[in-house]
């Protein structure tokens, strides 16, 4: 039986970040999960014992899951699996929340977009780090027109050693491995910052040096994505964007995020620390201004708020009260097909190691 005013949640997929959206939701007195689905037999009711999940079902079909009277869907499958069960959830007139990236390839963006608009609900896509209230004031620095016009970005990171295993390693399951991984992040955070601009064109290069290798993988022989990537993506509005990313190198840092402007430019850097640290799928470390006229070289810090947001409830949070309150999508599917674009072009050029056009149809 339904609870008064309570939102009714599924969830697909049961790994790791299954168990992440279970501790939001569970923080919320106005959500019940309802059922999990996993396609691996007996792993749906495994997680439902082990996390606690009281009454949930268990179904290996997601579609089964789809029949019950659900507001809405957590989607936290291998990238490949993200595509079809969020048309199969939107289709069936659930709301969904689907884990980065949003899909493998530009084609299943569009269709997961388009999918959505047809039906008239929420498809949000799970970028967190937009959360941070830092991440937010660069956003308004940016559009507030303080650096004049904006021609160059340059976004990414890089972990001195942070790859992970199992499915993120393998195409068939993740489509691709950094750039997916961590690189839709830092792009994501370039991009909203500007509003999104269309993607033009893009030149990139991509290797896998390290995970391919035993010395720095245990599963050497089952790597086949990539662990670096770097693109140079022009995008309209006359703005050129370097971009770069790395699971592991041999270097301290790949640099801050920067916009340069005609007025003034902006360096932020990512928080934390370590080998596993240095890209954006966290936090704001600090903010920079800088301003250079007629032998004059300001450098102003703009104070970073330091905060308890707790990101990735926050991001589970407002999913929620979007259904509630039947608000639009908070980080919407139809601008991240955007995001999907330049990961879709990047892998496109560096196989073809020449530039490639990005085109992006109407959703």
């Amino acid at each position: 039986m339904r609870m008064a005013d309570s939102v009714r949640i599924g969830i697909i997929g049961s790994g790791g970040i299954a168990g992440a959206h279970v501790k939001a939701y569970k923080q919320m007195p106005d959500v019940e999960i309802v059922a999990v689905a996993d396609v691996v037999a007996g792993k749906a009711a495994d997680f439902i014992e082990r996390t606690g999940l009281t009454g949930a079902q268990a179904f290996e079909d997601h579609r089964r899951l789809l029949e019950l009277d659900l507001d809405g869907v957590s989607v936290c499958t291998p990238n490949v699996a993200h595509h079809r069960t969020s048309v199969d959830a939107l289709e069936a007139g659930k709301h969904v929340l689907t884990e980065k990236p949003m899909a493998v390839t530009l084609e299943q963006a569009l269709e997961m977009a388009r999918a959505g608009k047809r039906a008239g609900r929420i498809l949000t896509v799970g970028f967190q780090p937009r959360y941070d209230p830092n991440m937010k004031m660069v956003k308004q620095i940016v559009q507030s027109g303080r650096l004049g016009k904006i021609y160059y970005v340059e976004t990414g990171g890089g972990r001195r050693r942070g790859m992970p295993g199992g499915t993120f390693i393998r195409k068939d399951l993740a489509g691709a491995g950094a750039l997916a991984d961590i690189g839709c992040y830092s792009l994501d955070m370039a991009l909203h910052s500007l509003d999104y601009p269309k993607p033009l064109t893009v030149s990139a290069y991509a290797s896998n040096y390290f995970g391919t290798s035993p010395t720095y993988h245990r599963e050497a022989d089952r790597f086949d994505v990539e662990d670096f990537g770097v693109a140079l993506v022009r995008l309209e509005g006359g703005i050129a964007l370097n971009f770069k990313i790395s699971w592991a190198m041999h270097m301290d840092t790949l640099g801050a995020t920067m916009f340069l402007g005609t007025d003034a430019g902006l360096k932020v850097t990512p928080a934390g620390s370590g080998p596993s640290s240095g890209v954006w799928d966290g936090g704001v470390g600090s903010v920079t201004l800088y301003h250079d006229l007629l032998g004059m070289h300001t450098e102003t810090a703009i104070p970073v708020q330091r905060h308890n947001v707790q990101i990735f409830y926050a991001k589970v949070r407002d999913f929620v009260e979007a259904i509630k309150e039947g608000r639009p999508a908070p980080i919407p599917g139809e601008q991240i097909v955007r995001n999907q674009a330049v990961i879709d072009g990047i892998l496109r050029s560096a196989a073809a190691e020449r530039e490639v056009t990005i085109e992006i149809p109407e959703i």
